[in-house]
C-alpha cells in the first residue's frame, strides 16, 4: 500500500489525537510514536505537524497542558483531553462513522456495476 494522502491524514489528525488522549495523558514524542506504531507506520507526524495541531487543540479547550518532570529527570509538556475535548471526540467519531458508511455505500455501488 502507497503513503496514506496528505489531506486525508490532515483531516484525521485531530480525532486521532484526541482518541490518544482519551486513553492517558501524554506528551508529544510519546503520541508521535504512539500514532506510528497504531498506524504500522502508515502515519508519521513530525514536530512540525504535531504541536501546532496541539497548540490548536489547546486554544480551542479541547486538551490541557502541564509541565511534569519525568523518571528520567527531564522536564516535558504532558496533554491530557478535557471535558469538552471528550464531546468533540463523540462528534468527531460519529461524523467519521457517517463519512466511512457513505464512502462504502457508493464503493458497493460501483464493485457491483462491474
Amino acid at each position: 500500500m502507497e503513503k496514506l494522502s496528505k489531506e486525508l491524514i490532515g483531516a484525521s489528525t485531530i480525532p486521532i489525537i484526541l482518541s490518544i488522549l482519551s486513553k492517558n495523558e501524554s506528551y508529544g514524542y510519546e503520541i508521535i510514536q504512539n500514532v506510528k506504531k497504531i498506524s504500522n507506520g502508515k502515519i508519521e507526524y513530525g514536530d512540525g505537524t504535531l504541536y501546532p495541531v496541539l497548540h490548536k487543540l489547546e486554544k480551542k479547550e479541547l486538551i490541557a497542558s502541564y509541565w511534569k518532570i519525568s523518571d528520567s529527570g527531564r522536564k516535558r509538556k504532558y496533554y491530557k483531553i478535557s471535558d469538552k475535548g471528550k464531546k468533540e471526540l463523540f462528534t468527531e467519531k460519529e461524523n467519521w462513522t457517517v463519512i466511512n458508511q457513505i464512502i462504502s455505500k457508493l464503493w458497493k455501488i460501483e464493485t457491483s456495476l462491474i
